[in-house]
């Protein structure tokens, strides 16, 4: 079975596994080199659950075993890392993830890039774009890794439209904002595996009260997607100790690319003006001037 059919099977019969199985099943779907290149008992124990359980689950999507879920990982990750056998890439262990380290990231980072385009067809890109435009206001949560990602859409996001804001302050009143929101605004939230428990509780939160909630995440399966009107998926695959943000960042660029294609004349005008605004500000290194002392020596 190819590990693309494998993540197919995952997300077929994901609502019909236990919440035990599901936890698994989450783990499984965003840790394809782990889950190729360890044990069932190190998979569990990362994934927090009991070794049976991995059998279970692998049985619970017509498989023998665990064996049978793990190989299609296996070869997977046996060709980013230069095409050698999967039984190869197992017995050389740490030897080959550390041999071809820098290559590996660099496919990795290539496919996370070429991942944006082929979970978002250009018509959801465009749906998102709207849902932003056509909102009363823009909250954009992302928290621990994914915070860049999410300063970076609201940035972007504010030079093409009013009424956005970013989900953060030092003394943690960002959840006002959050409750501030309606019906008629938009929640846009980040996250990624290991998913940070205030992103997910807050688009919970939001999801429940009726709030529209636009993810961007890395897996139909992450709670993020679970609970959102819309989703946008990226790949965050990386040999390293690191999951890569590569795939998020191009996802938020490509978003704000579509938000700018989207807006027409409004976006243009508020685009001259800010840029109009800066200039005056003097805001951005144009040419040298003349040298300011500050203070005393």
């Amino acid at each position: 079975m190819p590990y693309r059919q494998l993540i197919q099977h995952l997300d077929h019969h994901f609502d019909s596994l236990s919440p035990e199985l599901q936890r698994a099943a989450r783990w499984v779907r965003v840790h394809p080199a782990e889950l190729g290149l360890q044990s069932m008992r190190q998979s569990a124990r990362a994934a927090g659950v009991a070794p049976a359980t991995m059998t279970r689950l692998a049985q619970a999507l017509g498989l023998s075993g665990f064996d049978a879920m793990r190989r299609p990982a296996m070869a997977a990750f046996a060709r980013s890392v230069g095409g050698q056998g999967g039984e190869a890439a197992v017995g050389a262990g740490d030897e080959v993830e550390h041999a071809a380290a820098q290559p590996a990231l660099a496919r990795a980072q290539a496919g996370n890039l070429a991942s944006v385009t082929a979970h978002n067809p250009a018509p959801s890109l465009a749906a998102a774009a709207q849902r932003i435009l056509q909102a009363r206001s823009v909250l954009f949560l992302g928290l621990r890794a994914s915070f860049g990602t999410a300063y970076h859409l609201h940035y972007t996001c504010d030079w093409l439209r009013a009424g956005t804001a970013l989900a953060t302050d030092p003394g943690g009143a960002w959840a006002d904002r959050l409750a501030a929101l309606e019906a008629t605004d938009l929640l846009v939230a980040v996250s990624q595996a290991p998913y940070t428990v205030q992103a997910v509780q807050a688009a919970q939160q939001a999801a429940a009260r009726g709030v529209p909630v636009l993810a961007l995440t890395d897996s139909a399966l992450s709670p993020l997607a679970r609970v959102a009107t819309q989703s946008l998926l990226f790949d965050a695959a990386s040999p390293a100790f690191f999951h890569s943000m590569t795939g998020a960042q191009a996802l938020a660029e490509a978003l704000m690319h579509a938000v700018a294609e989207q807006g027409g004349d409004a976006v243009a005008q508020r685009l001259t003006l800010r840029q109009k605004q800066l200039q005056a500000a003097h805001v951005y290194w144009d040419k040298p001037g003349p040298i300011r002392r500050i203070g005393r020596i």
